[in-house]
């Protein structure tokens, strides 16, 4: 449900996978990212899932991530590495597996060279925008979003198609003068994350839970701050978690869960409190909910598009007023909103887009 703000309808995938997808002959896909393990983010999860699932539809998939390059910690991010000087040895792995398609996910230091190498090739490149960088670097440093907007405007606007997780985001950058900008919805792993009977975090009730990165465009700050009965609980790391750690001292942490762990804390707890104003979706929003978890959020990108106005959680402006509210949704509710949310829809439509880039790619020039 949400509370003071405009009906919003979720993202939703449609449950048939797109017939253009099915039945086609593989295609050479070429993935390059500058965000990989061993870092735990949505960014990793979504393109890890989305690898298998393009392989068990019989497509072939190399992948360029920063494991093979030198590199050096991202500043004021160490755990995310930064590759240096990659082109040569991009350009060796792109004539070697002659790809059908290149596609981008990250705008950083393989992003960028792989985007030259593409267009310098003539293979055609779609793009992917998984967070609001421009939000972030202004939350961070300070700077203009207009001038990080156009940028990345420029970045994108050089592929076939640029793929975003919600309406909502689609608009966004479609009002920033992004192109060809298209839908690429998400999944989650319903065998994965389903309520787990029995399983409780300690601490007295009722239990709120966050999780994800602890840094500051994350906006964790304002759950903690919260003035709540119970207990809160923190999953995850990141730049800000010392500073949290001694600000916070009641706060419950439990660092970084492999996916089993992370399901059975989900199952829990009594509500997922989701206090970022800047993320495109919202990975962990579907695993609470898949594990019964209903969600309390502000009314912005998001929540908006996966929770919308079902009654799966509460969106308000006032998130203390969410928090509460959310106390009173059944879990059977979280539930069931998650269930419209599959990896296999969601891969398949992410198929498509490439096959329509490679189809425009081979058209005569006059029927483009």
């Amino acid at each position: 449900m949400i509370v003071s703000t405009p009906t919003a309808a979720a993202a939703v995938p449609t449950e048939q996978p797109w017939s253009s997808a099915a039945g086609s002959a593989p295609l050479r896909i070429l993935i390059v990212t500058d965000a990989w393990s061993p870092q735990v983010n949505g960014v990793v999860r979504t393109l890890k899932t989305t690898i298998e699932h393009l392989q068990a539809m019989g497509q072939i998939v190399e992948i360029i991530e920063p494991g093979t390059f030198r590199t050096m910690p991202c500043p004021t991010y160490p755990e995310i590495r930064l590759s240096l000087w990659p082109r040569r040895r991009i350009m060796q792995r792109v004539t070697e597996f002659m790809p059908d398609v290149v596609h981008v996910a990250t705008e950083g230091p393989l992003g960028q060279a792989a985007r030259r190498i593409a267009r310098k090739l003539e293979i055609p490149l779609t793009t992917a925008y998984h967070t609001r960088f421009p939000e972030y670097v202004k939350a961070r440093f300070g700077i203009p979003l207009s001038w990080t907007y156009a940028y990345l405007r420029r970045f994108h606007n050089g592929g076939r198609a640029v793929l975003v997780p919600t309406p909502v985001v689609q608009r966004d950058l479609q009002a920033y003068g992004f192109r060809n900008v298209r839908l690429w919805s998400r999944g989650v792993d319903h065998r994965l994350f389903r309520p787990r009977p029995g399983e409780r975090l300690d601490g007295a009730p009722p239990v709120f839970l966050y999780v994800g990165r602890v840094a500051v465009e994350k906006n964790v700050d304002a759950f903690l701050q919260l003035d709540l009965p119970g207990t809160k609980w923190v999953v995850g790391e990141g730049p800000e978690l010392e500073r949290i750690r001694r600000q916070y001292p009641e706060v419950r942490f439990l660092g970084v869960l492999t996916q089993d762990e992370l399901a059975k804390v989900y199952s829990g707890a009594d509500v997922f409190v989701f206090p970022s104003r800047t993320d495109t979706f919202g990975l962990v929003l579907v695993e609470a909910m898949a594990c019964g978890c209903p969600v309390a959020a502000y009314p912005v990108t998001g929540p908006l598009d996966v929770i919308g106005d079902s009654p799966a959680g509460v969106l308000h402006d006032d998130l203390r007023e969410a928090c509460l509210q959310a106390l009173h949704i059944p879990r059977e509710a979280a539930i069931t909103q998650a269930r419209k949310f599959t990896w296999e829809v969601a891969s398949v439509q992410f198929l498509d887009h490439l096959r329509q880039a490679v189809r425009v790619a081979g058209a005569p020039a006059a029927a483009r």
